[in-house]
């Protein structure tokens, strides 16, 4: 079992202020509609939520294209866009909800983890609007609003399991509570949707007909579907290790020597389009996704094991960015129905950075009374910071050896 000392330390972490309200002025209670701003990469978003999960109203302004054409996001320009577009996306929010700022219950804004100078546009934005409008505030963590982003659209209770992956995190957690997760794996290098985009570049697919206005990853998805994944066995990582964290370094310079090897058996140099990309594409979606099923396995062979899920129905859910990729989730479906958990995924917009997360996080959290601040209380961004309460040790304390289940993953 994991430490005693688990419940006793997240009381712990528990924010200060439980909950704050404007004065009412002889009115009713708060009125319970949040307004969600994210910024923390290279999307700006925003969204007028109820208490229901209704979208009353938003706006999303993407940064893809510009970093498609940088080969890359580079952290000053996405803050100057941040900063370009933010007025403009809240207000389209708010033009759309047909909410006036005073009936905003509160305003809640992801303030950890991501890129240093796009939280701190989103931040500096969000703590003038709250004094402006005397409204309270809500800081986000941005996987914990991943994480409760199904809630949102379907009934789904504590606890779960969930895994989580995009561009910049990768992360597997028992979600018990609102502000209450066990961490039991985390990527120790890069990301799978970092290593997705990086391979893309790589083999150009910038240049391919099909893919000039795709993200790395997109991409990558596209081209798998008519190669052969088996052509290229690239080894899964960390096979020997017993927990639940991911590795895709040493992966992603697998598939860059096999690149070069292929760019010198073909005769063409660097930044033309291999023949066989369909093949690495395919090899490598297949690689990332078998190494993704097999820690989520072992994640749920210690729930399991430790009491952590329920006996009846235990779901898995699987969000974040990359969870948008189907042949993920089709082998996180054969890992589920071998284990007997239901898996839940958010429709692909959802699983992609939103406004909308972010306030229903708020409105998830505003119903508990949760880190619920006044205006003038001073808050920093974290570019990096832990979800819940880390538990890894533990996981690989355990050395939990995985049965063989066959990744037939179906196309």
């Amino acid at each position: 079992m994991f430490p005693a000392k688990v419940t006793s330390l997240h009381r712990l972490l528990q924010l200060k202020h439980p909950f704050w309200c404007p004065p009412s002025l002889g009115k009713a209670p708060c009125s319970r509609m949040v307004l969600g701003i994210e910024t923390s990469c290279d999307d700006t978003g925003a969204a007028v939520l109820d208490e229901t999960g209704k979208i009353l109203g938003e706006s999303l302004h993407s940064q893809k294209e510009v970093h498609l054409r940088t080969g890359g996001i580079i952290p000053t320009v996405a803050q100057q866009l941040h900063r370009e577009n933010i007025e403009r996306v809240v207000q389209q929010a708010l033009e759309r909800s047909g909410v006036d700022p005073s009936r905003l219950s509160a305003v809640a804004t992801t303030v950890k983890p991501g890129l240093a100078l796009s939280l701190g546009i989103g931040l500096q934005f969000s703590q003038k609007f709250v004094r402006q409008h005397n409204k309270s505030f809500i800081p986000i963590h941005h996987m914990e609003a991943h994480a409760l982003t199904v809630r949102m659209l379907q009934p789904v209770t504590f606890p779960f399991l969930v895994l989580l992956v995009s561009g910049g995190h990768s992360l597997l957690a028992v979600a018990r509570g609102v502000d209450d997760f066990l961490l039991l794996g985390h990527t120790l290098d890069e990301a799978p949707g970092d290593t997705l985009d990086k391979v893309a570049r790589r083999l150009s697919l910038l240049k391919h007909p099909q893919c000039s206005r795709l993200s790395g990853g997109q991409a990558i998805e596209l081209l798998a579907k008519d190669g052969d994944r088996m052509r290229f066995p690239f080894r899964t990582p960390m096979g020997q290790t017993f927990d639940c964290c991911f590795s895709f370094a040493g992966l992603r310079n697998q598939i860059n020597l096999m690149i070069k090897k292929k760019e010198a058996e073909e005769g063409i140099e660097q930044g033309n389009l291999l023949s066989c990309a369909r093949d690495i594409a395919a090899s490598t979606q297949h690689t990332v996704a078998s190494h993704l099923a097999k820690r989520t396995h072992r994640a749920i062979l210690f729930c399991k094991a430790n009491g952590l899920l329920p006996l009846h129905s235990p779901i898995l859910v699987l969000s974040g960015g990359v969870a948008s990729n189907q042949y993920i989730r089709k082998a996180l479906t054969i890992i589920t129905d071998t284990t007997g958990l239901s898996l839940r995924c958010p429709p692909a917009k959802f699983c992609t950075d939103n406004g909308a997360m972010i306030a229903w996080n708020g409105v998830e959290r505003l119903r508990e009374g949760k880190g619920i601040l006044p205006p003038d209380v001073e808050v920093s961004y974290e570019p990096k910071a832990q979800l819940g309460v880390d538990l890894t040790a533990q996981v690989k304390a355990a050395t939990i050896s995985l049965p063989s289940v066959r990744m037939k993953i179906p196309r």
